[in-house]
């Protein structure tokens, strides 16, 4: 993993997670007006509009540079495709965060997810010098924890129908890692 500050960009072995860019709207708008997406994802509105990812890429910047959030674009090292986006929350208070991410369904399957989530977790402990990084999924999204626990992540608990999702009840699966 490669940070440059100035840029604010991570570079790893095949992507580079950048700040999303108003020309991104159309792409996101594409990928995660999917059911698929929406169903595993617990903020992400259904249908989702170009309007949706408009708002959402707007206050990017100023979060990153308040230090607030860290919201990437995931993308291709070679084409600058975009597959998805990673984020990592910054509770200042405790010294930890959250990892968040999704993929477009078209490039599941490839390690995405995995690739950028090793690198925001590195990003978090050595640039940012987070001392927990944590993540959460449904119980449903099984290939989501898969991901969490290639990060070393240890299962710290169930939420039991902690969240409504299309009414009906999903329990949250919690994961954390401290920085040692």
């Amino acid at each position: 993993m490669i940070y440059d500050k100035e840029n604010k960009t991570i570079t790893t072995e095949r992507l580079v997670l950048r700040i999303f860019e108003k020309s991104d709207a159309e792409t996101v708008t594409k990928l995660c007006n999917n059911y698929n997406i929406y169903k595993n994802t617990l903020y992400l509105p259904y249908p989702y509009s170009i309007d949706c990812a408009l708002s959402w890429i707007e206050n990017h910047l100023d979060n990153f540079n308040a230090d607030k959030s860290y919201e990437f674009a995931i993308t291709d090292k070679k084409t600058g495709k975009l597959y998805g986006a990673i984020a990592l929350s910054n509770n200042q208070h405790f010294n930890n965060g959250e990892i968040a991410y999704w993929i477009g369904e078209e490039f599941w399957g490839n390690g995405y997810a995995t690739e950028a989530s090793k690198a925001i977790l590195e990003f978090a402990f050595n640039v940012k010098q987070y001392h927990k990084v944590y993540a959460r999924h449904f119980a449903s999204n099984l290939a989501s924890g898969k991901v969490i626990e290639k990060l070393g992540m240890l299962k710290e608990g169930i939420l039991i129908d902690h969240v409504m999702k299309e009414d009906r009840y999903e329990d949250l699966v919690y994961y954390g890692i401290i920085n040692s």
